[in-house]
């Protein structure tokens, strides 16, 4: 594997890597949880340069300034809601993570850090998502040097990225 995966517990906002990813909603005016103490940081900034980029459709990536937060850019990708797991929400939330990615990439940076995508408001289970989450990165990382950071806030998030990090 040329890329790394590691696991931080706390807040997204304290992580030293060049990305941060938001876990926005659709209109990418702030809200509750990552996306609401993201925006707070920024400041208003943050909010006049999302508005021509919205409508953000899930699955997909916007890119802003940090506006003073000390990662250079944010990226912000929707994650699907969960309904029940039959409604295409594991490549929405694949496509989350992947997107972000190749963004990083194709913009010759190498580290990033991931709030727990969907998890909160959205209702992903936290062991499904964590899968997802970690697959989806170590996928990408075995071909691309990147250092990838998964934050969780909250304890159960932890556990559920250190079982799937411990899934071979």
């Amino acid at each position: 594997m040329k890329g790394r995966i590691h696991l931080y517990q706390g807040n997204i906002l304290d992580v030293d890597c060049e990305v941060i990813v938001n876990a926005a909603n659709s209109s990418l005016m702030g809200g509750g949880g990552v996306d609401g103490a993201i925006h707070r940081a920024a400041g208003r900034d943050l909010k006049d340069a999302c508005k021509p980029l919205a409508p953000c459709p899930t699955g997909e990536v916007r890119v802003t300034e940090g506006f003073g937060l000390s990662p250079r850019l944010i990226f912000h990708t929707v994650g699907p809601v969960w309904r029940g797991g039959d409604q295409g929400e594991a490549e929405l939330l694949k496509a989350c993570y992947r997107h972000c990615l190749e963004e990083l990439v194709r913009r010759d940076l190498t580290s990033i850090a991931f709030p727990a995508i969907s998890t909160g408001v959205y209702g992903y289970p936290a062991n499904e998502a964590a899968g997802i989450a970690v697959n989806t990165c170590r996928e990408f990382a075995r071909d691309h040097e990147v250092k990838v950071i998964l934050t969780a806030f909250e304890d159960r998030m932890a556990t559920a990225f250190e079982g799937a990090l411990d899934q071979p």
